[in-house]
């Protein structure tokens, strides 16, 4: 389930990521816009991975860490996890923040929701974003997704292609 891109690897993540995974989950940037600024504990982040894997076992989808094909230097992940009872899971990542506004979050997210269709055989793939995440509103809209909803709770704006 390793996917490419041009500039990026996404492997499934495990248990063997938890420095890197939980380092990203409690950078300021990931933190204020994944976990609406909570503090996460890393038996929080080693709770998600053993999910994550369980996940891939199962059902062929979680987390993918992102490294650069290049020098494979960890940027944050990309996945698809469940968040609100959906019936299916919504499209996610996490960059550390110097490497955002770099079309890398689009670049994965292409790379996954191919993967959505052709291999999960999804439906559709929806995400969603707080109101003030104008670059995730913005990444969605370059993946050609639309506003299916607007909601006035912690999660502001799913949205979703097909």
């Amino acid at each position: 389930m390793k996917l490419q891109t041009e500039r990026l690897n996404l492997l499934p993540m495990g248990k063997r990521d938890l420095e890197v995974f939980h380092r990203c989950n409690i950078n300021a940037h990931v933190k204020q816009f994944l976990w609406d600024n909570r503090e996460i504990p890393e038996t929080l982040s080693a709770e998600i991975l053993q999910e994550v894997e369980e996940r891939f076992r199962k059902e062929k989808w979680g987390l993918w860490k992102i490294t650069n094909s290049q020098n494979n230097e960890y940027m944050g992940y990309a996945g698809f996890w469940y968040f609100f009872g959906e019936n299916q899971p919504q499209l996610l990542y996490a960059l550390l923040p110097e490497y955002t506004g770099k079309g890398y979050a689009t670049e994965a997210s292409e790379s996954l929701i191919d993967y959505a269709f052709d291999h999960l055989h999804f439906d559709h793939v929806t995400a969603a974003m707080d109101k003030p995440n104008s670059a995730s509103e913005n990444v969605c809209k370059r993946l050609n997704m639309y506003l299916v909803e607007e909601k006035r709770s912690k999660v502001d704006q799913p949205c979703s292609t097909d």
